[in-house]
């Protein structure tokens, strides 16, 4: 197994997703639940999202084909929406998303948009791709999914235990923390993005 390329995908991955961050959100949506309505909430968030990321790593390249779309479109529309993440994360604008009108709160927003969102869906293709078909890297992609079911999944049962821990200051920074990581890392996608554009059009020498 690519130790290196599975630690790309788990930071990534972590930092898109941020759990610390899914903390007093998931409180606020289930402050009426019991604690087993609660744990079940948390499980079917995290199967929902991990749901939609692990389809769109399958089948994303299929339907970029039939909708005629290039990997560095996607690229650089994927690292518009990360940046714009990064920007609520930043700005302290994530809870405008726990906004729910009758919706179950564990598909909607906790399974989606908030877990598996545009920003992990475009990540995940994106790793898809750099892994090549390659068994090491495809199983790592594999094992990363896992390990970030088992932490948001964890995180979420026990929100309000690690919400006393961190206090609302502590929440805050980390997700300020992952703000900035995700900001840096979107901005990378997108010049990676410009950079396939210009080798496209032979501005740049290939590689």
């Amino acid at each position: 197994m690519d130790l290196r390329f599975l630690a790309s995908v788990l930071v990534t991955l972590f930092v898109i997703v941020d759990p610390p961050g899914t903390v007093p959100i998931f409180l606020s949506l289930t402050r009426t639940m019991t604690a087993k309505q609660r744990s079940r909430a948390a499980m079917v968030a995290v199967g929902v999202a991990i749901l939609i990321i692990g389809t769109f790593a399958v089948f994303g390249r299929f339907i970029l084909a039939y909708m005629h779309i290039s990997l560095p479109a996607l690229q650089f529309s994927g690292g518009l929406l990360l940046l714009l993440v990064a920007m609520q994360l930043l700005t302290g604008k994530e809870g405008e998303m726990a906004q729910s009108s009758g919706v179950n709160v564990a598909l909607v927003p906790l399974g989606t948009p908030l877990l598996g969102g545009p920003g992990a869906i475009v990540a995940m293709m994106l790793f898809v791709d750099q892994s090549g078909g390659e068994l090491d890297r495809v199983s790592a992609l594999a094992l990363a999914l896992v390990v970030m079911a088992v932490v948001l999944y964890l995180f979420m049962r026990f929100a309000d235990v690690i919400a006393k821990i961190l206090g609302d200051g502590g929440v805050t920074l980390v997700t300020r923390i992952s703000g900035v990581l995700l900001a840096a890392i979107s901005v990378q996608m997108i010049f990676d993005a410009v950079h396939s554009f210009l080798e496209t059009w032979n501005v740049l020498p290939a590689g």
